[in-house]
């Protein structure tokens, strides 16, 4: 409980210990780890769950967790470890189902979130082919044009079509010029 900004009738209120009243601040140090790290003790890890240290083993005989283990095989649970029991707890006790169900629910999810990462790869490998194919698209677009450009000399090469061969014009006017 803070009371930096405390007051009495509109007048700050002085601090005890510190020059003016004031008291030295207290820093608050926060530290944040990675979710998948293990770094809570079994007894920790079962109070955030609101469990027992027993259940969380009979979990992890079951193969529905596995916590990491320290050098001298003391069992550390991550922050998703506490979800994780969180969301067994809620499965049994909420939805009534039993162990067994459990562990197909979390099989399907695993197998389900394998299945997103791969049209994730699937995606990008056709992103990749699409980009691949407009480049050579591009390429091929390029040689035509450098295939089908006529040079320009200047104004000297334009010709009338009055001076054009016979060849050239149209069939009306042929006739009336000759063969």
């Amino acid at each position: 409980m803070a009371l930096e900004n405390a007051s009495v009738g509109g007048a700050p209120v002085p601090r005890r210990g510190s020059p003016g009243g004031r008291r030295p601040r207290a820093t608050i140090t926060r530290v944040e780890v990675e979710t998948d790290r293990g770094v809570f003790m079994i007894s920790v890890a079962a109070k955030l769950a609101n469990m027992h240290p027993q259940t969380l083993r009979m979990y992890e005989a079951r193969g529905l967790i596995e916590p990491q283990r320290s050098p001298k095989g003391t069992r550390l649970y991550s922050q998703q470890d506490v979800e994780r029991l969180r969301r067994i707890h809620e499965m049994t006790a909420q939805l009534g189902l039993n162990l067994a169900g459990v562990e197909r629910v979390l099989g399907l999810e695993e197998e389900i979130e394998a299945m997103h990462e791969r049209i994730e790869e699937i995606e990008v490998q056709a992103l990749r082919a699409q980009v691949r194919l407009a480049e050579e698209l591009e390429e091929v677009r390029r040689s035509f044009r450098a295939e089908l450009a006529v040079p320009y000399r200047g104004p000297t090469d334009l010709v009338r079509a009055a001076d054009m061969p016979s060849a050239f014009q149209p069939p009306s006017e042929r006739s009336a010029d000759g063969p």
